[in-house]
């Protein structure tokens, strides 16, 4: 076996075990992250807490807010709970009337015996004081437990910066329905499918809101589907989506940070060998 043949099957072996590494999907650890569950919502469907304590105060949109309702739908409002359980639009068709916060806007229902109970609390988060909401193992309306979504807000303190500065993390680990009986979905699927993003509850004032490519869409959010949430991401963690909010204004990422070295590595043997180069999924944001 000449030395060439040798040589360009070494090659050939790298590009290989490279590709692994970035194609194959890794056994990752899930971006929900544990604690923020000193308090529990009891079991509901359409349920909704009292204000409650931040720890903190934050600037959104030019107000200030130190608490906020926890409501069972997956989603924060900060004037008052919220009951709605089929989503709206929270860009510029919101028909809402108060500042909302939303990882997963749908028709929660956490009566099943299977079913996680939505929890929250204060904490530590990216080495800041913060609060949290964590939907875990949640089922859908009517006390359905056969499909599970695990999910979670994160709202961190960054007054560091300035005043009422803060950050608030989506965080999503799985997510198999997409909707309520109620709202017109079929053992979870299809109807008026969830929505995911923000709105200042402004009079949809450009710039005040933002909602996430494949929302209302049946299908998109779901694993697997075509805007994924947990396969997605906007800060290079796959399913976390991050967004900064300094003197008010929401300003989400725009780039993916660069791959690992390893990774880069496997990418010049694509190029080599005519491969290609492969990216990192993003989820779409329409703002």
């Amino acid at each position: 076996m000449s030395t060439k043949f040798v040589s360009k099957n070494r090659w050939l072996m790298l590009a290989a075990i490279a590709f692994a590494v970035v194609v194959m999907p890794a056994a990752q650890a899930g971006t929900v992250a544990t604690g923020f569950d000193t308090n529990t919502l009891a079991a509901n469907d359409d349920g909704y807490t009292s204000a409650v304590n931040l720890g903190f105060s934050v600037n959104f949109f030019g107000n200030s807010y130190s608490s906020l309702f926890v409501n069972n739908n997956g989603n924060v409002t900060f004037q008052s709970g919220l009951y709605n359980y089929t989503p709206y639009g929270l860009g510029s068709g919101y028909t809402g009337v108060q500042p909302i916060i939303a990882p997963f806007f749908a028709d929660v229902d956490t009566r099943a015996s299977g079913s996680g109970l939505t929890s929250y609390g204060n904490g530590t988060y990216a080495g800041n004081q913060a609060f949290g909401v964590t939907w875990p193992g949640v089922g859908y309306f009517n006390s359905n437990a056969d499909k599970l979504n695990t999910f979670q807000l994160i709202i961190v303190n960054r007054s560091d910066i300035t005043a009422g500065d803060f950050d608030f993390y989506f965080n999503y680990d799985q997510i198999q329905w997409e909707t309520g009986s109620a709202s017109g979905g079929s053992n979870g699927l299809g109807g008026t499918s969830a929505a995911a993003g923000y709105n200042a509850g402004q009079g949809n004032l450009a710039g005040t809101y933002g909602q996430f490519s494949g929302s209302l869409t049946n299908g998109a959010l779901l694993d697997g589907g075509p805007n994924s949430l947990v396969a997605g991401t906007n800060d290079g963690v796959v399913g976390q989506y991050l967004f900064q909010v300094r003197n008010g204004t929401v300003t989400p990422p725009t780039s993916v940070p660069e791959p690992s070295s390893l990774a880069m590595l496997a990418l010049g043997l694509f190029g080599l060998f005519g491969l290609g180069i492969l990216r990192r999924k993003q989820n779409g944001f329409q703002a």
